[in-house]
């Protein structure tokens, strides 16, 4: 989305969201269901680190437009870190017999790792396009990548996950 890719991101926003689109794509040419998630607003409560105060753009939650959702996508609009909490993912999923999640996007160590996080602990099989990734730190990028990602699920490049949906044709 507009807000999220405008942060100071340690990595390249561009060739991850042509990563994510691809995948999208090579999703719905196997008829397999695609969703895209934007986040609006936050969750209530205190934190440490300061949150952005003041109005934000009007484009904020707005999706980039290579990740325009298509006629069959459902879209989830999250309030916290994660897809799954306060939204209808988990009964959408549900009713369309779903049990795989393939999840991608920025940022790295918040939005992506708390979405498999719950996916994990709702019993989904998780896997997770590390090179469809980036976030604000890299060094919170690599501890979700190397060391969380592997105990949540399978991780591998957009091009293996691709290969993968081939081999099942």
């Amino acid at each position: 989305q507009h807000g999220i890719v405008a942060l100071p991101l340690v990595h390249e926003p561009q060739p991850v969201i042509e990563r994510c689109a691809g995948l999208a794509e090579a999703f719905r040419a196997h008829d397999l269901p695609v969703v895209l998630v934007n986040v609006a607003g936050g969750a209530p409560g205190r934190n440490e680190q300061a949150r952005h105060s003041g109005e934000l753009p009007a484009d904020w939650a707005t999706l980039v437009p290579a990740m325009t959702p298509q006629q069959n996508d459902l879209t989830v609009t999250k309030k916290t870190w994660g897809a799954f909490h306060a939204t209808a993912l988990h009964d959408e999923l549900q009713k369309r017999g779903i049990t795989q999640v393939v999840i991608c996007g920025i940022a790295t160590s918040i939005g992506v790792e708390s979405t498999a996080r719950q996916a994990y602990e709702l019993g989904y099989n998780v896997t997770l396009a590390t090179d469809a990734m980036a976030d604000l730190n890299l060094d919170t990028h690599n501890n979700s990548v190397n060391l969380i990602f592997p105990r949540l699920g399978e991780t591998g490049s957009c091009e293996d996950i691709k290969a993968q949906l081939k081999s099942r044709a």
